[in-house]
């Protein structure tokens, strides 16, 4: 009906008649977000640090022929390989919930 119609654009402002422009944000580098997403979830490097310690020892057992270490570094490897993508999931759970 023209009326609603009339009612409808009677009650804002119209539309502009321009695009609105988007916001330019300056070119982020790669340490300044590494820096900013270490600090957003520290647990991430930190059980990736973990895990290639773990997988460094694990192979200095294996070349030194201490068998039985290598194989509990390789058990630890994967522990803390679950500990890094449990971390990763984390964050990302967070960081949708604050968006929200």
């Amino acid at each position: 009906s023209p009326s609603l119609r009339a009612a409808a654009m009677a009650t804002g402002p119209p539309p502009p008649l321009e695009p609105v422009p988007l916001p330019v944000f300056a070119e982020e580098g790669f340490g300044d977000k590494f820096l900013r997403k270490t600090r957003e979830n520290p647990l991430v490097p930190l059980g990736c640090l973990c895990t290639l310690g773990v997988l460094t020892y694990g192979l200095i057992s294996f070349k030194r022929g201490n068998t039985r270490r290598s194989q509990l570094m390789m058990r630890a490897r994967i522990l803390a390989q679950g500990f890094t993508f449990a971390a990763l999931l984390g964050g990302m759970v967070v960081t949708a919930m604050k968006s929200r």
